[in-house]
């Protein structure tokens, strides 16, 4: 049986109650569809509910946590709905994440997948979990007939060109915590994307690293704890990857 540290119990309860009202909503926004613009209005509000509710939990359980950028010490990194579009749309691909960040690093976080009940969980050095069932990337090493997730903005169309000559599948699945934690598990041999919001890349950074695979920005670079580009894939896909959309 897998451990959870508190601060793993404190993150998966916190992400655990705004689900509750996430998967009535889901539910409610497939009534929606017909409407863009109404569902839209509902999900932004649904985001934002889950949001306070993450918020409210995270502070009541470590008041001297802070959410904004500290100079030292530790802070929570919420994304309390990510795949807003997916929601909008009635998708059923849609995550929480919540991850937390320790003297200028992310040691810590979760990735809930309401819809599916899934949560996905690390912490440095105590190795990645889904459940209690522990986490290892795929062993693909090949670019031909890899699975790559990737998310929104394009790093070159030559790299593209140089990429998809090589035989990849690709998937734009749109919920970026949720596919780093699809691609911790071994559903997915990569990902790639540019211009995400770094809050909803935190998570999924040490989900990667505990799991066994490589996780840079675009250029290669580390990808610090507020990455707005990434790249991340097991250790036999990401060099090849790495070079072709360079």
């Amino acid at each position: 049986m897998a451990y959870q540290s508190p601060l793993i119990t404190v993150m998966a309860k916190a992400a655990s109650k705004a689900a509750v009202a996430l998967i009535r909503d889901y539910n409610e926004a497939d009534n929606l569809v017909s409407s863009m613009a109404g569902a839209a209005r509902f999900v932004e509000a649904s985001r934002r509910r889950a949001g306070e509710t993450i918020r409210r939990e995270l502070a009541r359980a470590r008041p001297d946590f802070s959410f904004d950028e500290p100079a030292d010490g530790s802070r929570w990194i919420v994304s309390a709905l990510d795949g807003v579009s997916n929601l909008v749309h009635a998708i059923p691909h849609t995550s929480i994440a919540v991850a937390v960040e320790m003297t200028g690093e992310v040691v810590a976080g979760v990735v809930l997948d309401p819809l599916r009940d899934e949560l996905f969980w690390a912490e440095r050095g105590h190795g990645a979990f889904m459940h209690s069932r522990r986490l290892r990337v795929s062993r693909t090493r090949s670019l031909s007939g890899s699975v790559l997730a990737h998310g929104d903005g394009v790093p070159s169309a030559l790299g593209i060109a140089r990429l998809l000559k090589r035989g990849p599948r690709l998937r734009c699945l749109g919920a970026p915590s949720l596919d780093l934690a699809w691609l911790a598990s071994g559903r997915l041999d990569g990902y790639w994307a540019d211009g995400a919001d770094p809050d909803s890349l935190a998570a999924g950074t040490v989900l990667i690293q505990e799991a066994g695979g490589i996780i840079t920005r675009l250029d290669g670079s580390p990808p610090g704890t507020a990455p707005s580009s990434v790249l991340a894939g097991n250790p036999g896909i990401h060099g090849h990857m790495l070079r072709s959309l360079a």
